[in-house]
């Protein structure tokens, strides 16, 4: 039976003898937004992070009215496109929490044409791995007392995409490997985004293994949530000539689901039975799946995780 058709997710880490805490970056549209939802009306409360305030108001008002039960829903200022607003972010979010049950890096860009920051590194990389890498680390230690708590279940979940599988690379090796852009046709854009997809999920399978070594007991998992139609996903194509436009106007309406057909696997991810979740577990609509090539390369792994420590090093937050 696939997720999809499973739609009686078992919630039984959110009821711990706190509020379960959950934070959750983009959420004002699309996957994040049924996501949040559907937390709170399982009596969480959920951080949306997002950068504009009135938009995440207005989503949060939205969620109110269309009911959230005895769960709450905040926002918190994030701007993924700049690290430093990162780095900004979880000294907010330390100081308004004891506790982080569960981290859900979901928020992403996809549309081209690309180009590097004031830093000198790709923006979608930036907006798609490194902030989330900032973030993760700083709340890392909370997330890692939480755990240490009896009946926890903490979780860091990434969104990925299908689209990793696109690309094949060599070598993480160097800063300058965190910058590829394979160009700005549709074709170019989709492999650059699966490039900073690639780059997300072998970022955790790292960090799950240096987890497990210290006994540390925190489940990270990768979600491709299926062929989804979002306001994100349509740029990507909407963005490129003629055939790209068509695509996201004609053709994603007609054979890709709902975006709340797209969080099923984020919450099956979030509530499912901790033991399916191994070695930062990939997670897709049919459940627990083996990714490409590419994502399970160890070497590639340390390499991505090596990299981008260093350069959130060099970053100097």
């Amino acid at each position: 039976m696939t997720i999809s058709e499973n739609r009686r997710i078992r919630f039984s880490y959110i009821t711990t003898d706190a509020p379960c805490v959950v934070l959750l970056t983009g959420g004002n549209s699309g996957i994040g937004y049924a996501t949040i939802q559907i937390l709170a009306r399982r009596g969480a409360k959920v951080y949306m992070a997002t950068r504009n305030e009135s938009r995440a108001k207005e989503a949060i008002q939205r969620m109110k009215s269309e009911g959230i039960g005895a769960g709450s829903v905040e926002w918190l200022h994030l701007d993924l496109s700049d690290p430093r607003s990162a780095a900004r972010a979880v000294q907010t979010f330390l100081a308004k929490e004891q506790r982080l049950d569960l981290l859900i890096n979901n928020a992403a860009v996809g549309a081209g044409p690309f180009k590097l920051t004031s830093d000198g590194l790709l923006d979608i990389m930036v907006t798609n791995h490194i902030s989330h890498v900032i973030l993760t680390n700083g709340l890392l230690p909370l997330l890692k007392q939480t755990a240490a708590e009896p009946r926890s279940d903490v979780r860091i979940i990434a969104l990925s995409s299908a689209a990793h599988s696109f690309v094949d690379p060599d070598s993480f090796a160097t800063r300058e490997s965190l910058n590829k852009d394979y160009g700005n046709s549709m074709k170019g854009a989709l492999n650059t985004y699966g490039y900073s997809k690639l780059a997300c999920m072998l970022y955790f399978k790292a960090l799950q293994k240096r987890l497990d070594a210290d006994g540390t007991r925190i489940t990270c998992v990768s979600v491709h949530p299926g062929a989804i139609r979002t306001p994100g996903g349509e740029s990507v194509f909407a963005g490129t000539p003629v055939i790209g436009f068509l695509f996201a106007k004609v053709i994603m309406p007609m054979m890709f689901g709902s975006w709340k057909d797209g969080a099923l696997p984020v919450l099956y991810a979030a509530a499912g039975p901790r033991e399916k979740f191994r070695d930062a577990a990939y997670v897709t609509p049919k459940g627990v799946e083996v990714p490409s090539k590419a994502a399970v390369n160890a070497r590639l792994s340390e390499e991505v995780y090596e990299t981008t420590e260093r350069v959130v090093k060099e970053l100097n937050l």
